[in-house]
């Protein structure tokens, strides 16, 4: 039965029914790009018979991922569940597998059985590296490897050759990434990088491997293909190189991940490695109404190098863009407490509205305005329910029992809860690892051969006993590990309210894997028959937790009823009715110097996430700049972002401090208009052109929100303008790249790389760039 294509409008259709070779889809915000894709994938099957398995789909996120898998199944019954579909580490992690050493006989150097290390883990193993190698964490950060760690993977870079700043502290970086690597080759695990990387390399060097797994896929398709990075993009030409028939749809106007290694001319430049291209452009905006648009537009067609579009829409013009000037950060978390009881008015839900902020540090006087009014709300980037403390203890309990060779799971449970495994015992043992050249299970093993009633041989009888029960169903084999290593007794002992959530969440984590075990379908066998490298259900499940973590939100709200904060960049992929936008000034939106020609990449960087910022927006935008705002230990005095002087006047309603007129505010709230009054301004005219001088006040505490008023995004990355890795200038040392920032004590402070070195300086003597 042909796949009904009546409510797709023509360039939507164009792209569905390409039929051979490679294609591009510039994909404007809400112009129906999951809808063309799904599509396209039930054409295909549909009417060329292309069997689902044959077809590859790649995302950026599970969830994603999920909803492309659901559509089609609801499109064509069946091929949902066939379809090759997930995130680039996902996909790969489960190909390395499948193509691992297998007695001999697989092509990939790896055993199948391979761990997976999230980023926790990797801080854990570059902090023992750097102290095996007598290295000095506050010299030489963590981070500062990890980033060089990522760099190499995303560039696929030889990290014996690699380039390194040229300071003094380059021979000991090497070093340790050089050993981390080693060390991660004894545990049998992978990064996140590795992931992407051992699939391509083995892809490039292996041609009968190439021509055996790109054989299979006949449609290669990539959503968010202006967010993949060099790896990301070997990878995708390798998997199509035998049929060519290679879809990717993306938006360069949406590429905000630069600072992560993302690099939009992959998309850009498509047509460059695939001359004969077909390519469609999807303008057509279905979210938000005429007048965001234009705005959004306005902000945008001032970048230089970009494909050319404008969206367009036939949704209302819509109520004008809000332009809001308040007096300082308290002013404005007013506003927003103004806006969310004005959305639940209007809308029956908070969740009508959604607060960016380009800056994670804005969020605080915020929340505390919201846990004031008693407004329940959800924040971006809090503890996440797999990084709670207790739920990463089991779960390297249970990974150790996949895998005994991994060092840092087994380093993390030897001790917890305490066994008389201390700080020194584990020393020794990670001594004499080292001088074996062996894993700290081996030192273990043969420590406790030679004293079985000690605390180490105590500790190996345990493991081993509960390895001896490891194909028990899921949630009895975690009830036993809790049971046995003491885990749980030891929280009912402390008899807390803090030792029973923790104990809440260990149950709530049983249940999950139960509903894992009764949803899972076994190994991921190929439609020809072939069977992978024996993975048990434990190791499908860590590799569940480790490439897709559910967020996890309070159960005493609904959802869909609370107040969202949010940075700009975990923004994306989003929409909401109504959207304020918060700190729209100059410095910190755009983030960025005084010097106007400092960056221009930089610039065009900031202006795509003000696009993406308000195209987020369907029926309601506002932007709000205060005169003065306290941020990063400082008061600043702030001029409006250029971007609001971009808006075309009659788009906007300019609300300001003073003037007989009265605004209507949020929602026809009076409340607005009788705390700030108003003044309609035009969209160049110099406002408020006093700013009154404020004595110096030290900063409120930041008290962090409660955990049932918090969800996470695993999304959500750094874009703060003094969080690790941004660029900053000091007077004296020149410009230099955060390390990291301690915001403790009075005042605040950061360690910062700069060409003469690692300086620690006050916030206030750094001006971001």
């Amino acid at each position: 039965m042909p796949v009904d294509l009546s409510t797709l409008n023509s360039p939507q259709r164009e792209a569905v029914l390409h039929e051979a070779g490679p294609l591009v889809v510039f994909a404007g915000a809400g112009s129906g790009k999951t809808r063309v894709i799904v599509h396209r994938v039930a054409h295909l099957v549909e009417r060329h018979r292309v069997p689902p398995w044959r077809i590859c789909a790649v995302t950026f996120t599970n969830k994603a991922a999920q909803e492309m898998r659901e559509r089609l199944e609801a499109i064509v019954p069946g091929a949902g569940r066939e379809l090759v579909v997930g995130t680039f580490h996902a996909t790969c992690a489960r190909w390395l597998r499948r193509f691992a050493r297998r007695d001999g006989r697989g092509r990939i150097d790896l055993s199948p059985d391979f761990t997976i290390y999230d980023d926790a883990d990797q801080k854990a193993m570059i902090q023992r590296v750097l102290k095996a190698l007598s290295l000095d964490d506050k010299k030489i950060a963590p981070r500062t490897i990890s980033g060089h760690l990522d760099r190499a993977k995303n560039e696929l870079l030889d990290l014996s050759t690699m380039d390194l700043p040229p300071t003094p502290d380059a021979p000991h970086i090497r070093a340790v990434l050089l050993e981390y690597e080693r060390r991660m080759k004894a545990a049998g695990a992978l990064d996140f990088g590795d992931l992407i990387a051992w699939m391509v390399r083995a892809l490039e060097a292996d041609p009968i491997l190439r021509s055996e797994l790109a054989g299979r896929i006949q449609h290669l398709l990539v959503d968010e293909f202006q967010d993949t990075n060099h790896a990301q993009l070997r990878l995708v030409r390798a998997l199509g190189s035998v049929h060519r028939n290679v879809c990717v749809v993306g938006d360069d106007d949406q590429s905000i991940y630069r600072w992560r290694g993302a690099d939009r001319r992959n998309i850009l430049d498509f047509r460059q490695h695939y001359p004969d291209a077909h390519v469609v452009k999807l303008e057509q905006n279905y979210r938000s109404s005429q007048r965001i648009l234009r705005v959004a537009h306005a902000v945008i067609s001032r970048n230089r190098d970009r494909e050319p579009k404008e969206l367009w829409t036939e949704n209302p013009v819509g109520a004008p863009i809000r332009a809001v000037q308040v007096e300082d950060e308290r002013a404005e978390a007013q506003l927003v407490v103004d806006g969310a009881r004005a959305a639940r008015s209007e809308h029956g839900t908070y969740g009508a509205l959604a607060i960016f902020y380009r800056v994670h540090a804005q969020s605080r006087v915020i929340e505390e305005a919201l846990r004031a009014a008693k407004i329940p709300y959800r924040l971006v980037g809090g503890v996440r329910f797999y990084d709670r403390a207790e739920i990463k203890d089991l779960l390297a309990y249970l990974r150790v029992l996949a895998n005994p060779e991994d060092d840092v799971s087994l380093l993390r449970i030897a001790n917890v809860p305490t066994r008389g495994l201390g700080k020194t015992t584990l020393d020794r043992l990670m001594d004499a690892a080292a001088a074996r050249g062996t894993g700290v299970w081996s030192a273990m093993k043969e420590a406790a051969a030679q004293k079985p009633s000690g605390p180490v041989g105590q500790f190996v009888a345990l493991i081993e006993r509960l390895a001896a029960e490891a194909a028990l169903p899921l949630g009895d084999l975690a009830e036993r590990v809790l049971a046995e290593s003491g885990y749980q007794k030891a929280l009912e002992n402390e008899d807390t309210p803090e030792s029973d959530a923790r104990l809440e969440n260990l149950a709530e984590l049983v249940g999950a894997m139960r509903a894992f075990e009764d949803e899972d379908q076994g190994p991921d066998e190929s439609p020809e028959g072939e069977v992978p490298a024996a993975q048990s259900v434990l190791t499908r499940f860590l590799e569940s937790v480790t490439l897709a973590p559910e967020d996890r939100t309070d159960p005493d709200h609904d959802p869909k009823d609370v107040l969202t904060l949010m940075s700009v960049h975990a923004s994306k992929g989003l929409e909401f009715p109504r959207v304020i936008v918060c700190g729209m000034e100059e410095g910190l939106f755009p983030l960025r110097g005084n010097d106007p020609l400092a960056d221009p990449d930089e610039l065009e960087e900031e202006r795509r996430l003000a696009y993406v910022a308000f195209t987020r927006a369907e029926q309601e935008l506002s932007v709000v700049w205060a005169q003065q705002r306290y941020v990063f230990g400082q008061v600043r005095f702030g001029a409006r972002s250029r971007f609001v002087d971009d808006f075309a006047p009659g788009d906007v309603q300019w609300v300001g401090l003073r003037g007989a007129a009265r605004a209507s505010g949020f929602g026809g709230r009076e409340a607005f208009a009788e705390r700030f009054g108003a003044r309609g301004l035009g969209a160049h005219e110099e406002r408020v052109v006093e700013r009154p001088v404020v004595p110096f006040r030290a900063p409120a505490p930041a008290t962090p929100p409660p955990t049932s008023e918090t969800w996470v995004d695993r999304s959500e990355g750094d874009g703060d303008g003094f969080g690790p890795g941004s660029r900053v200038r000091h007077a004296s040392f020149g410009v230099g790249r955060i390390v990291r920032v301690d915001p403790s004590g009075s005042v605040p402070k950061a360690t910062v790389r700069f060409g003469i070195g690692e300086k620690t300086v006050a916030l206030r003597f750094l001006e971001p760039l």
